[in-house]
């Protein structure tokens, strides 16, 4: 299974996050914010990188960006419950494969993984 970067500063979703996609097989790391995603991107690797876009420190659109940029190979699924979050991850459309919509369900989130995953 994948390894997968779950970066999302509202625990009590990273957990759940993390916890389905641990129920699924894959091996799930944690982060509270893109600064803290960043640094344990760089201590990969990784498969995955599922992030939200709002989040303090570093946003998950700068987030995304730098990752894309180090490390090629990684695959990138955003998430946000703000529309106008979702307009300004339209600059990323070649490095990212998509962007959830919050709130979503159990059986989305780890189908947009799975799709993720397989692109």
């Amino acid at each position: 299974m994948a390894r997968i970067l779950v970066t999302e500063d509202e625990d009590s979703l990273r957990r759940f996050v993390a916890r389905a996609l641990q129920m699924d097989g894959h091996e799930v790391a944690q982060a509270a914010d893109g600064a803290d995603g960043l640094a344990q991107l760089q201590e990969g690797p990784f498969d995955l990188l599922l992030s939200d876009i709002r989040m303090p420190v570093m946003d998950g659109i700068a987030l995304a960006h730098q990752a894309a940029d180090a490390f090629p190979a990684l695959k990138i699924l955003l998430m946000t419950g703000y529309a106008e979050q979702r307009e300004r991850a339209d600059d990323l459309a070649g490095k990212i494969v998509d962007v959830v919509s919050k709130p979503f369900s159990l059986p989305d989130i780890r189908r947009a993984v799975a799709t993720a995953l397989a692109a």
